[in-house]
C-alpha cells in the first residue's frame, strides 16, 4: 500500500508528501517516518514532517466525527460502517475508558497498526472524552509514538550497519 501512495504522491514535494502519508489513518507516522528515513531526510526532518502530518486531521476529526456520523447513520450503509468501526474501537479500547485522557494519549502513543491518532479520535468520540482533555491527549500520544518510531528506525539502522559492516 505504501507503494502505491509514493507512486500516486511522486509528483509533489518529498516533504509534503511525508506529511501527507502520516495524515493518513493506515499509515500514520509508523508509516511516514521510515519513508522519509528512506528518502535521505535527517531524524529530525522525518519526526517533525510526520507528527505535523499526522496531527492535522485530529481537530477536524474531534470536532466533526460526531455530527457527520450522525447524519450519515441515516444510510445503511453507513450506519454498518459505523456500527463497524465503533465496536472495532471500543474491542481495543478498555484503558481509555478506564484512564480516559491518559489512556487515550498511551493508546495513540502504541506504534502499532490500529492504535494511532484516528483511532484515538474515534475513541474520544465514542466515549465521551471531552475535547479539551482529548486534544491534548492525542498530540501527546503522536509525539510518544513519533520518538518510539524514530527510535526503532535509529536502532534498526544501526543493526544493519553492524551486520553489513
Amino acid at each position: 500500500m505504501l507503494t502505491l501512495l509514493t507512486h500516486w504522491l511522486k509528483d509533489i514535494p518529498q516533504e509534503l508528501a511525508v506529511a501527507i502519508i502520516a495524515g493518513l489513518p493506515i499509515s500514520e507516522l509508523r508509516g511516514a517516518i521510515p519513508l522519509a528515513l528512506y528518502w535521505g531526510m535527517t531524524f529530525s526532518e522525518a519526526f517533525w514532517l510526520s507528527v505535523a502530518g499526522n496531527a492535522l486531521p485530529v481537530l477536524p476529526l474531534l470536532i466533526l466525527l460526531d455530527p457527520i456520523s450522525g447524519r450519515l447513520r441515516k444510510f445503511k450503509f453507513w450506519a454498518k460502517f459505523f456500527d463497524w468501526l465503533f465496536e472495532r474501537t471500543r474491542k481495543r479500547a478498555d484503558k481509555i475508558q478506564r484512564y480516559e485522557a491518559l489512556g487515550l494519549a498511551l493508546f495513540v502513543a502504541i506504534p502499532l497498526p490500529m492504535t494511532g491518532a484516528w483511532t484515538g479520535a474515534v475513541a474520544a468520540s465514542l466515549f465521551k472524552i471531552r475535547f479539551r482533555y482529548a486534544f491534548p491527549a492525542i498530540i501527546a500520544g503522536i509525539f510518544i509514538a513519533g520518538l518510539l518510531v524514530l527510535t526503532m528506525c535509529k536502532v534498526g539502522a544501526l543493526s544493519w550497519k553492524a551486520v553489513m559492516g
